[in-house]
């Protein structure tokens, strides 16, 4: 009864401590007129939006050099990717066996497959 009793009010030490301390450095941020809460936070969530923002790689069009600044991608690969042009979608680079499901997922999010604009046909007028 003693050991648990003894258990809890270190545990119960722990915690509130671990409030006052979270509590006694919030002021110290605040009173510095060059670093404001609100602006400090908001660059934040901006640096997290920026790799969002970042120019994806086209593969339909990316050079080998480009390509190969992608997690996962050589010399060797970079070249297959680049011989087996025009892909229909990103995901064809699984599809015909270029890389593998586990390269996919880590580049996924930073390539893409553009289509070549394709010129239409004027219709004739009679």
């Amino acid at each position: 009864m003693k050991k648990t009793t003894a258990l809890l009010t270190a545990a119960l030490f722990a915690m509130a401590t671990s409030t006052f301390a979270q509590k006694a450095e919030a002021p110290k941020a605040a009173p510095a007129p060059a670093a404001k809460a609100a602006p400090a936070a908001a660059p934040a969530p901006a640096a997290k939006a920026e790799p969002a923002k970042a120019e994806l790689i086209d593969i339909n069009s990316a050079d080998t050099k480009t390509l190969m600044t992608l997690k996962g991608i050589g010399d060797v690969t970079a070249d297959k990717i680049v011989k087996g042009r025009p892909y229909g979608g990103k995901d064809d680079l699984v599809k015909k066996k270029i890389i593998t499901e586990k390269v996919y997922g880590e580049i996924k999010e930073l390539i893409v497959a553009k289509q070549a604009a394709t010129p239409k046909k004027e219709e004739k007028k009679k």
